[in-house]
């Protein structure tokens, strides 16, 4: 004897063509409920998110029957909002752009790249870190000599020496060797061109860092007497709080 059960979909896949659908659209983008008009969602006729609702469906809908988009749905009302009312967004300036580069909406992907904080991110911030020679593969570093040291501790540090300039950077290169010597990991950043100083590389250091999850701060790392130059100047300690 055989036991035959039923499952209830989780989703399907929409047949026939969405010419035929209902001008009213039910959305289920990232487990928050919208209700909009199929006009106001192709309202860019070059988006992804028109192409989303033209010719034949490229979505599966919920068990509902709504259309599905896996993407977060907080911020598709803001999304929803500038469609409607081309209101450009005045909070979560940040994750909206993502969301609008993700669907393709060019004239406000160009709005929001005007706004300060895109702007300051896109056109100074990541302008300069893109002159200070393995900016990212240096955050990277930091990172897992932070690891390898949080082993049964409740902090970590990693010292780091920032240097401006190639002058900088020859003044420092005693200090380098005997840190070495002592068989202690440093991380060098620089040195640039640019204009944004030590402390604004050490502000963006911190940002970055932070912005994947981890306790951190700093202070000046004195060395040892017997060089010539205040090495705190250069050498910075960023201590990782991991409890």
């Amino acid at each position: 004897m055989s036991i035959s059960s039923e499952h209830k979909p989780l989703g399907k896949q929409v047949t026939g063509s969405l010419h035929m659908l209902s001008p009213i659209v039910e959305l289920n983008v990232g487990g928050e409920m919208y209700t909009t008009t199929l006009s106001t969602l192709k309202k860019h006729p070059g988006s992804k998110l028109a192409e989303m609702f033209t010719g034949q469906p490229k979505l599966r809908t919920d068990s509902e029957g709504r259309f599905f988009i896996d993407r977060p749905g907080t911020y598709f009302k803001y999304i929803l909002e500038y469609l409607r009312s081309n209101q450009v967004p005045t909070q979560c300036i940040q994750d909206v752009y993502k969301e609008a580069l993700f669907y393709d909406i060019e004239p406000l992907i160009k709005q929001l790249e005007d706004s300060p904080q895109i702007f300051g991110e896109l056109v100074a911030r990541r302008q300069f870190l893109a002159r200070v020679p393995n900016y990212s593969e240096n955050i990277e570093l930091m990172i897992r000599i932070a690891r390898a040291e949080a082993v049964a501790s409740r902090r970590s540090s990693v010292i780091v020496c920032v240097v401006r300039t190639e002058e900088d950077a020859a003044r420092c290169q005693d200090v380098l060797n005997s840190l070495d010597m002592d068989k202690k990991s440093v991380v060098k950043f620089g040195p640039w061109k640019a204009v944004p100083s030590i402390s604004d590389l050490l502000d963006c250091i911190q940002m970055d860092v932070e912005a994947k999850g981890y306790k951190i701060s700093f202070q000046p790392h004195i060395a040892e007497k017997g060089f010539r130059f205040k090495s705190h100047d250069f050498f910075y300690k960023f201590l990782f709080t991991w409890w």
